[in-house]
């Protein structure tokens, strides 16, 4: 499992949570704008960045959450703040509520951390039998859809920020687990990672008191306003940013107004 490690090992550590299809390379420029005072430690969830991909691993959800547990535990990461985005909002509570003790701050970008409240249909054909795992896994297309679907920047990602995000998915192999996450979206009860899911946002509540940043792109066609509405009603005292014309990858379209926030927030809550 690979991890970005930048700043001072002593500082108080920002623990940074991918989704799909994006990896570590997605916190790039908050890594840069808080390793100078904090310990940003950026992972890559197995199959995913420069990790590895093993074809024979299981990828769900639950086992993602275990992975992330390991990593805190071995790096003995103690008063962390949570930054996750998208699967990572998912992933990263669960493991915050696994080892409630180590963390003391939570920021999120367009996450959820309960069941689906929809599906939207452009995910749902990713799941068709066949089609879906040859569009996936043979042709790319979510990551690659994802550069232009997840962006509300008028002129588009830059090519090299495009590049980036795409360069570790370069082979059938190597997108695994871009396909398998989209499996693990469940669409009823009866999917293991609905009750994972369940037990998130259930144990919510009970973060309320701790410091929380909510920061939102309102054009999310996946992860949309009424995610935040639902976070909110959980954590009512939560600060929440709405970027009224931003989209999924909200880190991508505000960079600077992003990391300046989320700078604020960390210095703040000291």
């Amino acid at each position: 499992m690979h991890y970005v490690d930048e700043g001072d090992r002593d500082a108080p550590p920002v623990l940074m949570v991918h989704g799909n299809p994006t990896w570590s390379f997605y916190y790039r420029n908050l890594v840069k704008g808080l390793s100078d005072q904090y310990r940003t430690v950026a992972v890559d969830h197995l199959g995913c960045g420069l990790s590895d991909k093993p074809s024979d691993y299981d990828y769900c959800l639950q086992d993602h959450i275990d992975n992330l547990v390991s990593l805190v535990e071995r790096l003995d990461l103690q008063n962390v703040t949570l930054v996750a985005h998208d699967w990572g909002g998912s992933i990263g509570l669960g493991a915050l509520q696994k080892l409630r003790e180590r963390f003391s701050k939570i920021v999120l970008f367009n996450t959820a951390a309960f069941p689906p409240p929809y599906i939207p249909f452009r995910i749902r054909v990713c799941r068709w039998p066949l089609i879906g795992k040859i569009g996936l896994q043979g042709f790319n297309m979510f990551a690659k859809a994802a550069i232009t679907m997840a962006t509300e920047r008028s002129d588009g990602l830059p090519k090299e920020v495009a590049e980036g995000l795409l360069a570790p998915y370069d082979s059938w192999p190597n997108r695994i687990a871009t396909y398998k996450f989209v499996k693990d979206i469940p669409l009823s009860s009866s999917h293991r990672t609905w009750e994972v899911l369940e037990r998130i946002e259930a144990g919510l509540p009970e973060l309320s008191s701790l410091p929380i940043r909510l920061i939102w792109g309102m054009k999310d066609w996946c992860f949309r306003p009424e995610c935040l509405d639902r976070l909110v009603s959980h954590w009512p005292n939560a600060d929440v940013t709405k970027f009224e014309n931003g989209g999924h990858y909200i880190v991508e379209d505000e960079p600077e107004k992003v990391v300046t926030m989320v700078r604020e927030f960390m210095d703040a809550a000291k």
